[in-house]
């Protein structure tokens, strides 16, 4: 069997890598080609060309490279017709891969399309589950809901896990090793987490602070531990110094395997975090969270006029209650913030057992998601 994989970016390569080792396990004379980063590679891909081509975000990034992008799908559009591979398995970056599906399938070619990561129409923009259907036979889900609506538009689908559950995690004894280094003792910790795009850290920063110190004023003992995202931390840095709350930073260029920041995860009383998939990491670690969110007054507008859901916090949404508050758009304000930050130190118990609930339901303790979703992809070829 021949399957061309796409990836076009690190977070796909990652699921890629994963995915290609299961397969291997299961038909160990399977072959690959395609396109993908370093993960895939240690499987045995031979990159096309570097996936780092493919992974820009924004209009402003996008418009510069339009003409080259263009040319990179033309390319691997015409690699997967000429190649003749049974499976064509493309890896989120909808923008890129569901685009060369489409062309592979207009252009007749008798290969099966499977993408991986399936789009958030439960939340917004339902239609491009049945404009993904004219190109895609079967999706691969990382979230248990998802499956119906990926169904109703057509396609088969299946729930593979979430690879959250796989990545290591502190222990009790990291996490209290953590609090001895730094002094913190047994003062309540909080957890900052603003983003890891600049945009959503430069709107965040001030509302971030400001209910920080509304804790730190009710509680003069607590701490507050802010790792850095690599890719802003010139910026998270330069806007903790604005805070009259002084944060202890975990600088990722001295935590290069991210030991101190998963000792910090583990060893906060809570979190207060930004929307996004982070909220599932700090479920991994089963510490409590406030979650806080803006945008520019226009995508604030177009978005929540599209929303379909109540809470767009996937810890809500996998175990099915509501018991992290969110604090999005105009509710994005201190006050409020610190005050639920304030409440959850005293009482975590009921979002304790909803973290538990949500690592549960992704598939934590069952068959690693890498190989649950190889054994899905050759189980429908059957």
């Amino acid at each position: 069997m021949k399957i061309f994989v796409i990836a076009g970016e690190l977070s796909g390569d990652r699921l890629g890598r994963a995915v290609m080792a299961g397969l291997k396990s299961l038909a160990p004379d399977i072959r690959f080609d395609g396109i993908g980063g370093p993960g895939m590679a240690a499987e045995g891909l031979r990159s096309r060309f570097p996936m780092d081509e493919l992974s820009v975000m924004g209009v402003a990034e996008i418009l510069p490279r339009y003409r080259h992008l263009m040319r990179r799908l033309d390319e691997t559009a015409r690699a997967v017709i000429e190649s003749r591979p049974d499976i064509l398995l493309t890896i989120d970056s909808p923008d890129f891969c569901l685009r060369v599906a489409r062309r592979v399938k207009a252009a007749g070619a008798p290969v099966r399309c499977v993408h991986y990561v399936a789009p958030s129409v439960w939340a917004w923009r339902p239609g491009r589950a049945a404009k993904m259907a004219r190109s895609i036979d079967q999706v691969l889900a990382l979230l248990p809901f998802e499956p119906p609506y990926m169904e109703a538009a057509g396609m088969e689908c299946d729930f593979v896990g979430h690879p959250v559950v796989t990545d290591p995690q502190a222990s009790p004894k990291e996490a209290d090793a953590f609090r001895a280094r730094h002094g913190i003792g047994d003062a309540p910790l909080v957890l900052a987490l603003p983003g890891s795009r600049r945009g959503e850290v430069q709107r965040l920063s001030e509302t971030f602070g400001g209910a920080l110190a509304r804790v730190q004023a009710a509680l003069p003992e607590a701490r507050v531990v802010l790792p850095c995202a690599a890719p802003v931390a010139d910026l998270v840095r330069a806007e903790a110094r604005t805070w009259s709350v002084a944060p202890l930073l975990i600088d990722p260029a001295q935590d290069p395997d991210g030991a101190e920041k998963r000792a910090a995860f583990r060893a906060a009383d809570v979190a207060l975090a930004a929307s996004g998939t982070v909220s599932l990491e700090l479920a991994a670690a089963g510490t409590p969270m406030v979650v806080a969110y803006d945008m520019g007054w226009i995508s604030r507008a177009i978005i929540g006029r599209m929303l379909l859901t109540d809470t767009v916090t996937l810890v809500n949404l996998v175990s099915e209650t509501r018991t992290v508050p969110e604090f999005i758009g105009r509710d994005c304000r201190p006050e409020p913030i610190g005050r639920a930050l304030l409440r959850l130190l005293e009482r975590s118990e009921a979002q304790r057992h909803a973290l538990a609930e949500t690592m549960r339901r992704l598939g934590a303790g069952g068959e690693p998601p890498g190989l649950r979703a190889a054994r899905a992809i050759l189980d429908r070829m059957r």
